[in-house]
């Protein structure tokens, strides 16, 4: 996201506070209605904010974020993404990464047992790997399957992705040389609609469906699922994180339980 304005600095700070003093089922306004958060993250001690795609890094000390800028004048409409890298009690810059091409679309971040972090590109369809220590991310998987990808997350190892265009959910096997192969798509017992942040908790996957207002939790055994909705009824849900929402239409998060 570009520099923050000092409206949205505001907002940022009085969800840190609201985060940190927030009840079990306790909404969390930004101050703000328009700030349409879209991502969230959990720092150690409870604190957390928005980006366009956001983790914390409590082993490295790092916070990652997708950094959106526009393309001025440009039609069709074009963006150039940037994960960053900061430190988290400083603030200081660790990292800045310009993905190739024209347009791009930094959405999501998770990292891998070999502490690489893996980066999401909605944009152009593919996986980014950013080995740990390194400055420069190389192309982890690009497949047609993956046209529309958002959330990715590991689960016991395996890496998980979701399309929030064909509302499929993918898991890609890694070889023994870390190589990526083909994606495949796992079954579902039950739809799911517009598919976002899906991080993974207690064994199972966390889902934000925008679309229809949800949070799920997805059990997985092999290719077979049970989806099971915890949550209705919220607008436009972008992220979810153990298990704290970020309700981009609303301007708002919500902390509900933690399915076990």
């Amino acid at each position: 996201m570009p520099n923050l304005s000092a409206r949205r600095l505001a907002a940022c700070l009085a969800l840190l506070a609201g985060l940190a003093q927030a009840a079990t089922g306790a909404e969390i306004p930004i101050v703000d209605a328009k700030s349409q958060p879209e991502s969230l993250t959990l720092a150690p001690g409870g604190a957390g904010t928005f980006f366009f795609g956001l983790l914390a890094d409590p082993a490295t000390g790092a916070l990652g974020e997708c950094q959106l800028t526009p393309a001025p004048d440009s039609k069709p409409v074009q963006r150039h993404t940037a994960p960053r890298g900061f430190h988290l009690s400083t603030g200081a810059n660790k990292l800045r990464w310009n993905p190739p091409g024209d347009n791009s679309t930094c959405n999501d971040f998770s990292i891998g047992r070999d502490k690489a972090l893996h980066i999401t590109d909605t944009a152009n369809g593919g996986i980014y790997k950013l080995p740990s220590g390194a400055s420069t991310a190389e192309l982890f998987l690009d497949h047609r399957a993956l046209d529309g990808i958002d959330g990715i997350t590991f689960l016991d190892g395996t890496l998980y992705g979701n399309n929030v265009g064909s509302s499929k959910i993918d898991r890609t096997p890694v070889d023994a040389s870390g190589k990526a192969k083909q994606p495949v798509e796992i079954l579902l017992d039950q739809s799911v609609k517009g598919p976002d942040g899906m991080p993974a908790a207690n064994g199972k996957l966390l889902l934000a469906e925008n679309s229809p207002g949800k949070i799920s939790v997805i059990a997985v055994d092999g290719d077979q699922t049970t989806v099971k909705v915890i949550k209705e009824g919220l607008k436009t849900p972008t992220a979810v994180d153990i298990i704290r929402v970020a309700k981009r239409g609303a301007g708002k998060a919500l902390s509900i339980p933690l399915p076990k």
